[in-house]
């Protein structure tokens, strides 16, 4: 179950929602507006436990879609 980013086109709030399904009906949380767009989300690169940026994935061999400047894959 993906989670989408949205503005609303009526009051500019910016809110997301874990999506079930195609054809669920996404309303604002503040105006209750159906109207909206959906944004482009940013992702987080995991952690490992001693708190580093984890490298067991790197942009040579396809594992993330980052580059060492945005995330510490090296």
């Amino acid at each position: 179950m993906p989670i989408y980013e949205y503005i609303c086109n009526d009051c500019q709030t910016r809110y997301e929602r874990i999506v079930i399904s195609s054809n669920q009906k996404i309303e604002c949380p503040k105006c209750s507006s159906g109207r909206h767009t959906l944004q482009l989300s940013v992702f987080s690169a995991g952690k490992s436990s001693n708190g580093s940026a984890s490298t067991t994935a790197s942009p040579a061999t396809g594992g993330c879609a980052c580059t060492p400047s945005t995330c510490g894959c090296n």
